[in-house]
């Protein structure tokens, strides 16, 4: 049976600080959770109860072996989620941050020059799988290095441009040179996705706007079918070539903004299949992302449909905030 959706891209594990408002050298209490943007995304739409693969590798080590058995735990269907096969090969890297509320959140990535998730090779992808599932999942991340990219443009031909097949442009300048190598992979990229999610930094790096309605507009000059521009405080644009709509921010009470994108990506994908109207599948995942805005953790913290449903039920006006 196809699933409802296919995650490719980053996976590890997040290691979080229990004490907030000082640095990690200050520190004492730490937690471990699941983390990885394309990792998180799976879990957001397990959580709605989707039928969800991710393709993904992991180190072999205690780490990786923690990273199938959770994300199986909550719901993914692991099959894909390979160890490396070389000797002394990378670990499962880990992700340290900091908790500043309401807005700052530094990451420091562990990921050993290379990680097992950018080691992907294409002659090993399930291209059947890839094909077959209603939505195809991708982050910019895995088009920074070798064999990874080439494993996305193989999924991408593979695919064949089939509708619901998302670029999320996630754009983490520790990975790359700088934004000019960066957009010149996005710029190939587009070529081969329906939909792209991005905040107006990533839009930026991917079609050289920031301004949400003139990036909307270069998104879908390159023949996409959705724009998803987020806003930050201004709250989130969508944009299709017959309908635009701009959802406001509804506030929380920020622990973590780090999960609340992953979160919307996917109650997007929640959306998009159940074929909602846009106005509506964009609240939904608004309200998802402020959800786990709220919280510490990304993976675990992922609200299901009646966790956001009771808070758009409670506020019929409201919308929500945390996906940028």
């Amino acid at each position: 049976m196809a699933h409802d959706l296919v995650a490719i891209g980053r996976t590890g594990v997040d290691i979080y600080p229990l004490d907030h408002g000082v640095g990690l050298d200050e520190v004492r209490r730490f937690e471990k959770f699941l983390g990885g943007s394309a990792t998180n995304v799976a879990v957001a739409a397990a959580r709605h109860g989707r039928s969800v693969a991710l393709i993904t590798r992991v180190g072999r080590d205690p780490f990786g072996r923690y990273v199938r058995r959770e994300a199986a735990r909550l719901g993914v269907d692991t099959a894909y989620v390979t160890p490396i096969t070389a000797p002394g090969g990378p670990p499962t890297p880990v992700t340290f941050c900091e908790v500043f509320p309401p807005d700052d959140f530094p990451l420091y990535f562990y990921r050993y020059g290379t990680a097992p998730d950018l080691m992907i090779e294409p002659a090993e992808l399930p291209l059947d799988v890839i094909r077959d599932s209603t939505v195809f999942w991708a982050t910019v991340t895995g088009l920074s290095a070798e064999p990874s990219r080439a494993a996305h443009f193989a999924a991408w031909r593979a695919r064949g441009r089939r509708g619901l097949t998302v670029l999320d442009l996630d754009y983490r300048p520790m990975f790359w040179s700088g934004p000019e190598e960066a957009g010149q992979q996005v710029d190939r990229a587009l070529e081969h996705v329906t939909v792209a999610v991005g905040n107006r930094e990533e839009c930026e790096v991917a079609v050289g706007e920031s301004d949400p309605q003139r990036a909307a507009d270069a998104l879908l000059d390159r023949g996409l079918e959705l724009a998803v521009v987020k806003q930050g405080p201004k709250g989130v644009l969508a944009a299709t070539r017959h309908e635009r709509v701009e959802v406001a921010p509804f506030p929380v009470e920020v622990v973590n903004g780090l999960g609340a994108g992953d979160a919307f990506g996917g109650a997007l994908v929640h959306g998009l299949l159940n074929g909602w109207e846009l106005r509506r599948t964009i609240e939904f995942a608004n309200v998802a992302g402020a959800l786990v805005a709220s919280r510490l953790e990304c993976s675990t913290a992922m609200p299901t449909t009646s966790d956001v449903e009771a808070v758009l039920a409670s506020r019929p006006s409201a919308h929500a905030e945390g996906t940028a």
